[in-house]
């Protein structure tokens, strides 16, 4: 089932007698929500003002449209997401409202923070067919659940998105990236050197093959002074600066291009950066590290708990692709909350039911 307008999406979810599954460019199948699949294809830019830093789209609106519009106006997303298809072998074309759904957020969350926090208002409809609106075109929320972070990592479970809004950045006139071909064992102590110094990194991650790479972005001679100073601090690590040839290694680290068609089950850690290596080798195979660290990316043999391999470790794990549940039993607590949420939004069970617990 496809709908294209707000309205319409009302009348199926107020209509709807059993489970709905939403879906944008269906590019990222993660988790085993079940039901009639409902294709959000309400699509469009809505409002762009570029002087404020501030767009409005349709969560069906193609993630390309977005940065292509964007970039013509020396623009960015902050969070610098990426499309999955390649890594999760599907088609079709990623949706900024998936991408919300996901908290799709790529190697420069370390700086700019998840796409969470660039999400400035959201549109939805919940779980009665009901409109609703929170948030806007300025940082500011006023009602008592602030929904523009709770729908934004919810998988549609919540409600199904039909706009959001967002805070831009202008993109930065340089970069350059130090790359070190450091093992994953040292991988770490040097990530953690280069995060902890004085020259603002953008990115920090290890890929296999190339070693660790760090990237610095800004103003032409500010970035040509701190990747000199910086490959100061690291030069026991030999350190190589790329410029704008660089930016080609930050795209296979957000598409995660090492593990792309690799056979295994596919499996994402959210931990601690300075346990990230350490659990990437009790792993074993292909890993992938962003975040300086702090998110470990894996192939495993098919059927292989990863979450057992890698313990013990503080953080979550999700699996991407395989025979277990998507996403970690959540802690009592947590779990009471996110029941008494799904209650409230969701009081007939219709969204992706299933799909995180």
């Amino acid at each position: 089932m496809r709908v294209t307008r707000e309205s319409e999406l009302a009348d199926v979810v107020r209509e709807a007698t059993g489970p709905l599954q939403s879906i944008g460019g269906g590019t990222r199948p993660v988790g085993q929500g079940g039901g009639t699949a409902l294709q959000v294809a309400i699509s469009g830019i809505s409002l762009y003002e570029p002087g404020a830093l501030t767009l409005i789209a349709g969560a069906g609106t193609p993630l390309r449209v977005i940065e292509d519009a964007v970039a013509a106006e020396g623009q960015r997303l902050p969070f610098e997401p990426a499309a999955w298809n390649a890594l999760l072998g599907t088609t079709g074309e990623s949706t900024i409202g998936g991408v919300v759904a996901a908290n799709v957020s790529g190697p420069r969350r370390i700086q700019a923070g998840a796409c969470r926090d660039s999400l400035i208002g959201v549109r939805f409809v919940d779980g009665t067919g009901a409109v609703v609106k929170n948030g806007g075109r300025v940082m500011k929320n006023v009602t008592g659940y602030d929904l523009v972070k709770l729908m934004a990592g919810s998988w549609g479970t919540l409600g199904v998105l039909s706009e959001v809004a967002f805070k831009l950045l202008p993109a930065a006139p340089a970069q350059a990236t130090l790359v070190m071909d450091v093992p994953l064992a040292q991988a770490a102590k040097v990530l953690s050197q280069a995060l902890g110094s004085q020259f603002d990194t953008s990115g920090a991650g290890w890929l296999p093959g190339v070693g660790v790479i760090v990237r610095l972005e800004g103003l032409a001679d500010s970035v040509a002074y701190r990747a000199g100073k910086l490959a100061e601090v690291l030069a026991a690590y030999a350190p190589k600066i790329l410029r704008d040839e660089g930016a080609a290694l930050w795209r296979d680290l957000a598409e995660v291009k090492p593990l792309q068609g690799a056979r295994g089950d596919l499996w994402r850690f959210s931990v601690k950066p300075s346990e990230g290596p350490e659990i990437a080798a009790r792993l074993g195979g292909k890993v992938v590290l962003d975040w300086g660290g702090g998110l470990v990316w894996a192939r495993v043999a098919e059927g292989t708990d990863a979450r057992a391999l890698a313990a013990p470790y503080t953080g979550h794990a999700t699996c991407l692709s395989g025979a277990f549940a998507a996403f970690e039993p959540e802690p009592a607590p947590v779990a009471a909350l996110s029941r008494g949420l799904r209650a409230r939004f969701d009081p007939k069970g219709l969204f992706n039911p299933g799909k995180m617990g």
